[in-house]
C-alpha cells in the first residue's frame, strides 16, 4: 500500500498548492463569501452551492458558506443547500477518480491495486462519511474512492450522511445568528459526530477480516 500512500499525500498536497495558489490570488470571493450571497435569493443559493462543489479544488471557507446558508435561508433551506453543495463536491471528486482509473493502473501493481481495492471496498464508505467535514481529507478519500469498485450509489449515500452533521450545524449556527466563537464550536462537534458514525459503521461491520499479503 505504500505507492498509495504516496499518492494520498501526492493528491493532498496538489489540493493544498490549489488552495495556496488562490489564497496567494487575494479573490475575495474565496476569503469572504459573504458580500457575494448579499441578500439571498435563487442566484445566491445557487451561489452557494457552486462554491461548495468548488471546494474539491479551489480554498472555499465551506464553514462560511454554510453558516451563510443558514443566516439566508433558515435552518431548513440552509441546511439543504449546504448538503446538496457538499455530496456535489462529493460527486466530482468522486468522478475525477473514476476518470483516473486507467492513470492508476500505471502508478500502482495490479496486486496494489488489488489490495487497495478491496480495503476500499471495505471501509472506503465510512472513511468518505467520516472525512467530509475534513479539508484536503474529504477532497482526497473522495477521490481515491471513485477509483474503487465502490458503487456511485453507495459513495452518496456515505457523502449524504457525512455532510448531514455539518450542513445542519453551520446552517442552525447562521440562523441563530451565531458568534464566530460558536462556529469554531460547531466545527468540533461535527468532527465529534462524524467520528461517532465511524465508530458506530466499524463495529456493525463486525471482526476486520485479513487481506492477502502482496508480494
Amino acid at each position: 500500500m505504500g505507492r498509495y500512500l504516496a499518492l494520498a499525500f501526492g493528491l493532498m498536497a496538489v489540493f493544498l498548492a490549489f488552495f495556496g495558489l488562490a489564497n496567494w490570488l487575494g479573490i475575495a470571493l474565496l476569503v469572504d463569501p459573504s458580500a457575494a450571497l448579499g441578500q439571498g435569493g435563487p442566484a445566491a443559493a445557487a451561489l452557494g452551492v457552486g462554491l461548495l462543489i468548488a471546494d474539491v479544488l479551489l480554498p472555499v471557507p465551506s464553514s462560511l458558506v454554510m453558516t451563510a446558508h443558514g443566516a439566508l435561508f433558515g435552518w431548513v433551506g440552509g441546511t439543504l443547500l449546504s448538503l446538496v453543495g457538499g455530496v456535489g463536491a462529493a460527486a466530482f471528486a468522486f468522478a475525477l477518480g473514476r476518470r483516473g482509473g486507467p492513470l492508476l493502473d500505471r502508478l500502482v501493481t495490479p496486486a496494489e491495486r488489488q489490495r487497495a481495492d478491496a480495503v476500499l471496498e471495505r471501509y472506503g464508505a465510512l472513511a468518505l462519511l467520516a472525512s467530509r467535514p475534513v479539508p484536503l481529507v474529504a477532497e482526497t478519500v473522495a477521490l481515491l474512492a471513485g477509483t474503487s469498485p465502490m458503487t456511485w450509489r453507495r459513495a452518496m449515500v456515505a457523502a449524504a450522511l457525512g455532510n448531514l452533521p455539518p450542513a445542519l450545524l453551520y446552517a442552525l449556527t447562521g440562523a441563530t445568528a451565531a458568534s464566530l466563537g460558536d462556529s469554531f464550536l460547531v466545527f468540533g462537534l461535527v468532527l465529534g459526530v462524524t467520528g461517532a458514525f465511524w465508530l458506530i459503521g466499524r463495529r456493525a461491520q463486525g471482526p476486520t477480516k485479513a487481506t492477502p499479503k502482496m508480494s
